[in-house]
């Protein structure tokens, strides 16, 4: 059973970014190899947190020792090779898959250049960290392409555009 908890005081609206994640994870799971996590027995939990470009800049600098702010940041907590066995490693029932942190100036303006509603954005951002809790990366061409055909599924499940057209 999926559980998506989230934080988003950061954001305006903030009563509204609840739902947009848990569809945005749901979606992104069930277009993925582990589509059975939404109905194990075991609680697999996803967290979203919607803030500021400065506490993800800080997070990015820390973790990943890149000095600015980035649309979105993962943080796995199960390794992916131990993904087939996440029912395995609860001893109360319960697997904190990981964490998903999204700036919102960074989302507002890609969402602004790319001409899609933030809201629309802001899925495919948590979209995106899902897949990447998932064990999905994009480090090389076969990866990305993979990644990407993962997310063009899961939103359009969701009635998203692609978020990666075709450019001639």
């Amino acid at each position: 059973m999926l559980q998506v908890e989230t934080d988003a005081e950061g954001w305006p609206e903030s009563d509204r970014w609840q739902a947009i994640a848990d569809k945005a994870v749901r979606a992104a799971i069930q277009h993925s190899p582990d589509a059975r996590f939404l109905t194990e027995p075991v609680v697999v939990e996803v967290s979203v947190k919607f803030t500021s470009d400065e506490e993800v800049h800080a997070l990015n600098r820390d973790y990943r020792q890149k000095d600015k702010p980035t649309n979105v940041l993962s943080f796995p907590m199960v390794q992916e090779d131990l993904l087939d066995a996440i029912d395995q490693n609860s001893d109360d029932g319960e697997v904190l898959l990981g964490d998903i942190v999204l700036a919102h100036g960074v989302c507002v303006r890609e969402a602004e250049e790319k001409g899609v509603s933030v809201e629309a954005h802001a899925t495919h951002l948590v979209v995106h960290g899902t897949f990447h809790l998932l064990g999905y990366d994009h480090m090389t061409d076969q990866d990305a392409e993979e990644m990407e055909q993962a997310e063009r599924e899961a939103l359009a499940s969701l009635g998203i555009a692609d978020p990666y057209p075709v450019e001639d």
